[in-house]
């Protein structure tokens, strides 16, 4: 477990977990003791123990591959507290989610507010969560690129995704993502500039870097 935000207001854990390495967060109010899941890749007593001394409020889930759920029917059974997601994500998780995430939302956690920011592209119903200078991204932004895409319309999705969605934020908000370390939006602003100031074939999609591709 890695502490990457420990200050007055706000607690930010990230637990990478197999198989695929998968970071699953936790995010706690200081305050109040209050605090929430990130996604539930696997090893769902390893988040337990990382819960101990807050009071759990939601599981949070930035989208349904199975890379990211793996502890989940634990999580939901052990900790008895809702799970939300984008309703577009929502047809494998079952029971369904007991709250309907949409663009725009807001989650309360303590004295903290968490925005919600549908961003479609790696699935249809991928999330992002913001709050202070935090992103939360799961796999739509990585460091150095977008997350994969199966179809060049997916690839389209995404990157409108991410500019309307996430650059519109301040190039020091730190991002978090649903893999490997942060990255910080100023980095990959830039790099999106070179991208895109470059041809690229028609039916570009998969795995894209801003600065190879």
């Amino acid at each position: 477990m890695t502490v990457l935000v420990d200050d007055d207001k706000l607690q930010i854990k990230r637990l990478q977990l197999p198989p695929y390495g998968t970071n699953a967060y936790i995010l706690v109010c200081r305050e109040t003791g209050e605090s929430l899941i990130i996604d539930a890749p696997s090893q769902a007593g390893k988040i337990i123990a990382s819960l101990k001394g807050t009071a759990p409020r939601y599981i949070l889930l930035t989208h349904s591959h199975m890379d990211h759920i793996g502890a989940l029917d634990k999580l939901r059974a052990d900790l008895k507290i809702p799970l939300a997601a984008h309703a577009a994500d929502a047809d494998i998780l079952s029971p369904p989610p007991e709250i309907m995430l949409a663009d725009g939302d807001t989650i309360d956690l303590g004295r903290l507010q968490l925005t919600v920011r549908h961003t479609p592209g790696h699935t249809p119903g991928s999330l992002c969560f913001h709050t202070g200078n935090y992103l939360l991204a799961g796999d739509t932004l990585f460091p150095g690129g977008p997350g994969k895409t199966q179809t060049p319309a997916d690839f389209a999705r995404i990157l409108k995704s991410i500019t309307e969605k996430i650059f519109t934020l301040g190039d020091s908000t730190a991002v978090y993502s649903g893999h490997g370390e942060p990255t910080v939006l100023k980095k990959e602003k830039a790099e999106f500039k070179v991208f895109s100031s470059r041809p690229h074939p028609k039916g570009l999609c998969g795995d894209v870097l801003w600065l190879s591709s």
